[in-house]
């Protein structure tokens, strides 16, 4: 009976020690990747000194830029009170078209611009920049990985005519998180958002934490990923799973241009053959080689443009 008894609170102790274990692992996890210590402020000058470096054509555009100080800052407040912020540029002459730039996770608006260069000096579109929820200057706290973020560039898309004066036609262009993003948009209806560029975003929210979880931890998805995806449905409402851009390409009509590194592995490569085959025409795929994750138009700056500028002279005509 000793024996018996010992046994029996011995599982009860090991499941109870198990579970507390995964209850602050979950935490942990979802603190990890919601509330990353860097990604916030302006720092303008800093941003701009990276961009001469890393992308020297830019830096006669990046100087005009300032001598005429064309760059502008502009803020929006939501429904429930968040301050949203974006820079943008106007184009040379009053056009209707537009460049909509969407940067990564934990990245910042300003870091766009070198995307920035290829719509406005190349091709003379206005051009605005927002900084997603909890990124730049922008409120918040904790990062909704592109999600939840799309009902804000929905807002900043709405505004564009009043930022530029004119009803716009609209190509959203995304890196990473940007990326994910853009094709979620793509699958909502918003006639002014006319092309889409994606360039490394992922399939979805659970595939890509699944990707990081096994290549940085080496864990497999269960159990780890269903608990701390339900911890997310419980403290910020969505789950990993229903964050699916593959949905959303599946039922979009309208052009998107897919660019991805094929040695990418932060978001893995496959990703974008899932996309690609899930989106009906009309679409574009380039993978870029030897490219690893968000560093094509850096690896291949000339390339990258002009297959940009192909792709929006043919549906932005």
């Amino acid at each position: 009976m000793r024996i018996g008894k010992v046994f029996k609170y011995g599982c009860w102790g090991i499941l109870a020690v198990l579970l507390l274990v995964l209850i602050i692992g979950s935490f942990t996890m979802l603190d990890m990747a919601m509330k990353p210590t860097y990604g916030k402020g302006r720092d303008l000058e800093g941003a701009m000194a990276r961009m001469r470096k890393e992308y020297p054509h830019t830096i006669s555009w990046l100087d005009s830029l300032q001598t005429h100080e064309a760059l502008k800052d502009t803020f929006i407040h939501t429904e429930n009170g968040r301050r949203l912020h974006a820079f943008y540029v106007r184009a040379p002459k009053v056009t209707a078209k537009t460049a909509i730039l969407l940067h990564g996770y934990t990245d910042k608006a300003i870091r766009m611009l070198p995307i920035g260069y290829i719509y406005h000096h190349l091709m003379g579109y206005n051009v605005l920049l927002p900084d997603i929820h909890a990124h730049g200057e922008s409120d918040g706290d904790v990062i909704q990985m592109g999600w939840k973020d799309c009902k804000d560039i929905k807002l900043w898309s709405k505004l564009a005519d009043k930022i530029f004066g004119t009803i716009t036609k609209q190509v959203v262009h995304g890196i990473s998180m940007g990326g994910f993003m853009t094709m979620v948009l793509a699958g909502e209806k918003m006639p002014q958002m006319t092309a889409f560029v994606d360039d490394c975003g992922y399939t979805s929210v659970w595939d890509e934490f699944a990707n990081e979880l096994k290549a940085s931890f080496g864990l497999p998805e269960f159990p780890l990923m269903y608990t701390t995806s339900l911890l997310c449905k419980i403290r910020y409402g969505w789950s990993f799973g229903e964050a699916d851009a593959v949905k959303k390409v599946r039922k979009s009509e309208k052009p998107i241009f897919f660019i991805h590194g094929d040695k990418d592995r932060y978001v893995p490569t496959h990703m974008v053959h899932t996309l690609y085959e899930a989106k009906p025409q009309p679409k574009e795929l380039w993978l870029t080689p030897g490219v690893e994750h968000a560093m094509s138009y850096y690896t291949y700056p000339e390339e990258y443009a002009q297959r940009v500028v192909n792709f929006c002279q043919k549906y932005l005509p």
